[in-house]
Parts: structure tokens; sequence; C-alpha cells
């Protein structure tokens, strides 16, 4: 009776022996996504990706909207293939551009890309800053683009380069406070004369053909543009 007792007592007062398997520690959701990622590939943190990525796909599809050339800074429309009323004229590809590097045109102008490009980069190497970096040029004011014509519009000449999309003429820069310095009276001013003469100066890589006021009567009034080639490059005048 006695040994009975202890034996029951000893039960009561032992801790407990039986109880479920013990379970493991369950892995933090980081590690288990880490676990099924493949080898050599760096997981993006879930805080990270979904706004972010978004962000950034949605900005460069806003940017190259409107965009043609390739180059999400030229703004326009692509026009195809323009087929010249004369021989010798017409332009493959063209394209009709709106906007570059945030400078507007003053009427949607007809060029090829090669065109484009070589005034986007004069308007970045000189002309948006070149009455000052406070008073920027905001829109060029163009006198000509495409025109399926001779050079200067003289009878039995050759076809211009306007006439294949290769030229563009710009009469005049409008600044950020609103002013516009015109080629023709801009010229004959002191003030603006050194910097339409800079400007003009930069012109001249960018575009094979560069003409001015001191050029010739017919361009006293604009500066002509154009990608043609010469054999003994530029020609800057």
């Amino acid at each position: 009776m006695i040994r009975a007792g202890v034996l029951l007592a000893a039960l009561l007062l032992a801790p407990a022996t039986i109880a479920g398997p013990q379970q493991e520690p369950t892995a933090p959701a980081t590690q288990l996504a880490a676990l099924s990622v493949p080898r050599g590939v760096t997981p993006v943190p879930q805080s990270l990706a979904p706004p972010q990525a978004t962000e950034v796909l949605f900005g460069r599809k806003k940017r190259r909207e409107g965009s043609v050339c390739g180059d999400p800074e030229i703004k326009g429309d692509d026009f195809g293939d323009v087929a010249g009323k004369l021989p010798g004229c017409g332009a493959k590809d063209a394209v009709q551009v709106r906007e570059i590097s945030g400078v507007r045109l003053s009427q949607a102008s007809l060029m090829t890309c090669r065109t484009a490009r070589a005034l986007k980069t004069w308007i970045n190497r000189e002309v948006e800053t070149a009455f000052g970096r406070r008073n920027k040029v905001v829109g060029l004011r163009v006198a000509a683009h495409y025109a399926c014509r001779t050079r200067n519009n003289r009878p039995g000449a050759k076809i211009s380069e306007h006439g294949r999309g290769r030229a563009i003429d710009i009469s005049g820069f409008t600044l950020e406070s609103g002013e516009t310095i015109t080629v023709l009276h801009g010229w004959q001013k002191r003030k603006t004369r050194r910097k339409l003469k800079k400007i003009w100066r930069a012109a001249c890589g960018p575009f094979s053909t560069v003409l001015g006021p001191e050029a010739d009567r017919y361009h006293r009034d604009h500066f002509h543009l154009d990608v043609a080639r010469h054999r003994n490059g530029a020609y800057c005048r």
C-alpha cells in the first residue's frame, strides 16, 4: 500500500514527458523567398521592386511617347518616304519634328533623322544657352524646311538640299523672357551680333553647310543649315 502511494506521488510530481513532436522554428518569409531564387541571381527586396520598377518603366515610356529617330529628346511624328515632284527631290524615312531637347520649332518641320540629330547637337552645344543660362532659348523660328525646289529658287539651278529633307532655315531665336532675336535685325546690333555669330560658328560641324547673312543676299535674314556631304569638308560662310 505504501509502495503504491509512493508511485502515485512520483507520477503527479514528475514533469510531463508525454508531448507532441517538437516543431522546427518557422523560417522568415525572406529566407523562404531567397531559397526559391536560382543560384547566381540576386533577389530584389520585395519592399522596393513593385513601386520603383513600375515608376521607372512608366517614366521611360512617357519620355519615348511622341519621339522619333529613336531619340526621346526629338519629338514629332514618323512621316515615311516623301516622293519628289521634280527629279532629285524626295526623302526616305522622313520625320516631322516639333521639338528638340525641349526647344520648340515654330512649325512642324519635315526632315531626315540625320538632319534632326545635327539640329539636336547644335542646340545642345551652343544655341540653348547662347543668350544666357537664365534666359535660355526655348524656340526656333523656322523659315523653311522640306521643299521640292532648286537652290534659291533659281530656274535651272541644282536641286536644293531642302528638296531632299537635309536642310532647315532658322530666322530667329525665342527666349524664355518671350523676346525673339531675329537674324535679320540681331545681326545689325552690337549687343546680339556677337552671340548670333557664335551660334553660326557652332553650327559648322554638326552641319556640313552653314550659310548666314554674310554669305550672300539670299541668306541675309536666316541661317541655312544642311547635312550635304562635300569632298573638301564643311562649307561655312
